[in-house]
């Protein structure tokens, strides 16, 4: 089995691409989806599902919510973070509320760390 996918999550991830939140819709439909290259939604990496992830570069984009700022999921987020570094993935991590109030800002952000790692890769 490839170590980067969860067959058992499948299920749930094709799911969670039909039931986007407001703000993952928005980053989606009017950024991410129209960037040159694929961009993945809700993808299966090991035993998780990352929001949005663009293979080329191993660059994982989540939104969170309020709820990831609860003690739980701070040591939850740092765990799966880890893990997606030492599979040498860059995340990145915006809260919903830069998506609703600085969206510019977060799609600029984006761009500047694929240049970035499209720098490294050259």
């Amino acid at each position: 089995m490839n170590e980067l996918s969860n067959k058992n999550l499948t299920v749930y991830s094709k799911k969670l691409r039909n039931e986007m939140t407001r703000e993952e819709k928005h980053l989606w439909y009017d950024f991410l989806k129209k960037l040159p290259f694929d961009v993945k939604r809700q993808k299966v990496i090991g035993k998780y599902i990352v929001d949005f992830y663009i293979p080329k570069y191993k660059i994982i984009i989540e939104l969170d919510g309020i709820q990831h700022y609860t003690e739980e999921h701070i040591e939850i987020d740092t765990e799966r973070d880890e893990y997606m570094r030492s599979k040498e993935m860059l995340v990145l991590r915006y809260p919903n509320s830069d998506i609703n109030k600085r969206f510019e800002y977060v799609c600029a952000d984006i761009v500047m760390k694929i240049k970035e790692k499209n720098d490294t890769v050259q």
